[in-house]
């Protein structure tokens, strides 16, 4: 089966939106395994037919909703880093806007989720994961490389680690500080690599 999905030049119809929408909402409550297009169709209001014409397979409706969060996660830094100037506040780009997305992280990341429930490395949905993540590595990496790090890899390492692990925290132990808390480590940690 055909495992279709949208770019981000194409333009959904209301239904095919509507069957995005309500997929998205069911991948990351209940899990993806656990989610039929059966229920995503009724759930959305549309017949299967309609599922499968916009999006091919339930692979290629899982690939575009990881697709949407991957635009509009990385939509959200490059904005952020369109109004910075100074090398280490751009560095904790990623980590300053945390408090932002964390309220719509309430089961985690789904990137992570989705990645537990895709053991294939050859899905099309687990590429879209692992490109996500080394994206934001190489975010880290780039810009310590600009603010003048030394030793920039080992600290990109470092800085995604402290990100992940805010999400973590603060979804399943409920740490409500978790973003605050990792930018202020975040910092010293670029602070301290750009001293050296």
């Amino acid at each position: 089966m055909s495992t279709t999905a949208h770019d981000a030049e194409t333009t959904l119809t209301p239904a095919a939106q509507r069957i995005l929408d309500t997929a998205a909402e069911l991948f990351y409550t209940r899990g993806i395994h656990a989610v039929g297009v059966d229920t995503i169709a009724a759930e959305s209001g549309v017949t299967k037919r309609t599922l499968y014409d916009r999006f091919g397979s339930k692979d290629g409706l899982l690939v575009t909703y990881l697709e949407q969060r991957d635009r509009r996660w990385r939509a959200l830094i490059e904005a952020r880093l369109a109004e910075r100037t100074d090398p280490i506040d751009r560095v904790l780009t990623p980590f300053d806007v945390l408090p932002e997305w964390l309220p719509g992280s309430s089961r985690g990341c789904s990137f992570i989720n989705a990645f537990a429930e895709l053991p294939d490395p050859a899905h099309p949905g687990r590429q879209v994961i692992v490109a996500e993540k080394q994206w934001l590595y190489d975010l880290f990496d780039r810009l310590l490389i600009d603010a003048g790090a030394a030793d920039h890899a080992t600290v990109a390492v470092q800085l995604l680690s402290l990100h992940e692990g805010a999400i973590v925290s603060y979804s399943i132990t409920g740490q409500q500080n978790a973003a605050a808390a990792v930018h202020d480590a975040a910092r010293k940690l670029t602070e301290l690599s750009v001293a050296h």
